[in-house]
């Protein structure tokens, strides 16, 4: 790829989680209780301040939000994506000037790689590796291709052949995402659609010839792909999807067919869907909306899933959670216990929540944490597997 076309679009990164300033929780480096507290405790997982230009590395201990060791990390630029091998080895850090990769080591300290120096000159908008730890896929706003950097899976650097590429129809690139059987990348591309690239790791070029899905609503824009743990479905978060005063909704597609399931779009009781988690069990999907139609409150939205042979229906559960200002990112931890939300405008910058032991599906906020001093700016949170 050639440098000077990724030079033009660094500096319109970070507007892509532009926001207004809110109120952030005083730091706390044990974090705090917020709704009915826990005793459990999670993996490892990590998220970005974009606001202060670091990683900030966490476990749950007995219910208290604790740092890693050597947490925070500075790193040399506003960072805008975060992605972790599925080894459990390696995590890479998209920043304005590059990519960088961090090695995991014991208690989750990270390391930096490759002398310090990024592997890839791409400031991606959202990245994440493969099944077979071998592919780094990534994409950027502002540039209508999406890319697969070899690496190699015992060092994490960036190997030869040299970076690999698949045009795609629009350059409002979001969200990409990796389907669990690796034969899939989804690219999520504002008012230009989704796009699915077929992707075969033993190729030189891992990427396909695309398949496009318009958005539902000529005014409205994909902002989040995700895909369940089993590689049955896909999700696509979009504005003006539904009717009402909080538009936004979640498409659902068999992966196999690429046929939308009845009743989608259905409605996720906010304006713009940000994130989107399948979690590790595979009977439910959460989406985070940065906001709603009340205010800058981000609010989550459950859906359970039921299989009937090769088909799935999904229903939304009879309740949503709140979250903090801005709501951008989800993640599970690899215990399967928390499910944790960060926001870009604090209030607070981490919300924790369990599986309520009496409601199927339902989430229990506990936890309300700060992630690090003023200005945080969270954009991204990624969890060891």
């Amino acid at each position: 790829m050639r440098m000077s076309a990724w030079a033009c679009i660094a500096l319109a990164a970070p507007l892509l989680l532009a926001g207004c300033k809110g109120f952030w929780d005083a730091p706390d480096s044990n974090g705090g209780g917020g709704g009915g507290g826990t005793t459990a405790s999670s993996g490892n997982f990590y998220v970005l301040h974009g606001g202060k230009n670091q990683i900030a590395g966490f476990y749950v201990n007995a219910g208290f939000v604790t740092a890693l060791a050597g947490s925070p990390y500075n790193v040399t630029a506003s960072p805008v994506a975060v992605a972790i091998a599925p080894n459990g080895n390696f995590l890479y850090v998209s920043t304005v000037a590059g990519i960088y990769l961090y090695t995991i080591g014991s208690g989750g300290r990270l390391t930096p790689g490759n002398l310090g120096n990024p592997i890839s000159s791409d400031p991606a908008t959202s990245m994440q590796v493969d099944a077979t730890n071998s592919w780094l896929v990534e994409a950027a706003s502002g540039i209508a291709q999406v890319f697969a950097i070899p690496i190699d899976p015992a060092t994490g650097l960036a190997t030869s052949p040299v970076e690999q590429f698949a045009p795609l129809p629009a350059s409002t690139v979001q969200q990409v995402a990796i389907s669990p059987d690796n034969l899939h990348v989804l690219v999520a591309m504002g008012s230009g659609g989704t796009e699915m690239v077929p992707f075969t790791s033993g190729n030189t070029n891992p990427l396909g010839q695309t398949s496009h899905i318009a958005i539902s609503n000529p005014a409205g824009a994909a902002l989040s792909v995700a895909v369940d743990p089993q590689s049955r479905l896909f999700y696509v978060g979009e504005t003006a999807a539904v009717s009402g005063s909080n538009t936004g909704g979640l498409r659902a597609f068999n992966l196999s067919t690429m046929a939308e399931l009845t009743g989608s779009p259905f409605a996720t009781a906010g304006l713009a869907p940000y994130a989107i988690l399948p979690v590790s069990s595979g009977n439910y999907v959460y989406v985070a909306n940065r906001q709603t139609s009340a205010g800058a409150t981000g609010i989550i939205a459950g859906f359970s899933i039921t299989p009937s042979g090769t088909s799935y229906s999904l229903a939304a559960l009879g309740g949503t959670s709140t979250a903090g200002a801005h709501t951008v990112g989800l993640a599970q931890d690899n215990t399967g216990t928390f499910v944790f939300a960060v926001n870009y405008d604090g209030n607070p910058d981490l919300s924790a929540y369990t599986f309520d032991a009496a409601k199927a599906g339902y989430l229990d906020l506990v936890i309300s944490s700060s992630t690090g001093d003023d200005p945080v700016q969270a954009t991204a949170i990624a969890a060891v597997r």
